[in-house]
């Protein structure tokens, strides 16, 4: 028998988080564009942040047509010629398009959307560290579809407001820790911080 679960972040009832996801504004527009099989895991992230931003939408499958409006659009992914966020601060207007799923699902969509892999792109600084302490990184940098996307608003708005949207994350890991016992998270991640 499957426990209730609340319909708005889809977490078990005596879990939930929406009173923790903040309601903000940004002049960014995201667009998530997730991987199924990332909609069905429990730490969904990056319906987290599409929950936090009126001005998000998060869509689930791989194949996707591109938007309709001429917004100009970036993809938030890595290449050697990436721009840097605070490039376009100033840019007016704009979206940023956040493949959400593991690197390998990722590249996936880009395949399977070629006019998603022909958009400029946009990169996150090196070095930064993750949040997410269940799962080890699976390269340096590497960050939670949340923690990406406030990390790109924060520098794009040139503000750290977004960072209200890790709350509902932060307590999400948290509530994973404590339900799998502190010793037994200590035994498989040593590292972790104290």
């Amino acid at each position: 028998m499957s426990r209730p679960s609340c319909s708005r972040c889809q977490r078990p009832s005596d879990r939930c988080l929406c009173a923790l996801i903040p309601s903000l504004e940004s002049h960014v527009q995201v667009l998530i564009l997730q991987h199924p099989s990332e909609a069905r895991h429990a730490l969904n992230t990056a319906r987290l942040a599409a929950l936090g931003l009126r001005n998000a939408e998060l869509r689930v499958g791989e194949s996707f047509a591109p938007p309709a409006d001429e917004l100009p659009s970036y993809l938030l992914f890595p290449a050697d010629d990436a721009l840097a966020p605070s490039s376009l601060v100033a840019a007016g207007p704009l979206r940023l398009i956040v493949p959400d799923g593991t690197w390998r699902k990722a590249r996936k969509l880009l395949y399977l959307n070629p006019w998603l892999a022909a958009l400029p792109r946009i990169a996150l600084p090196e070095g930064l560290a993750s949040r997410y302490r269940l799962r080890k990184a699976p390269e340096p940098g590497a960050l939670a579809t949340v923690e990406a996307i406030a990390t790109a608003l924060n520098l794009l708005e040139g503000t750290q407001r977004f960072d209200a949207l890790l709350r509902p994350f932060d307590a999400l890991i948290d509530g994973q820790i404590s339900a799998m016992g502190e010793e037994l998270y200590r035994r498989h991640h040593p590292d972790a911080p104290g």
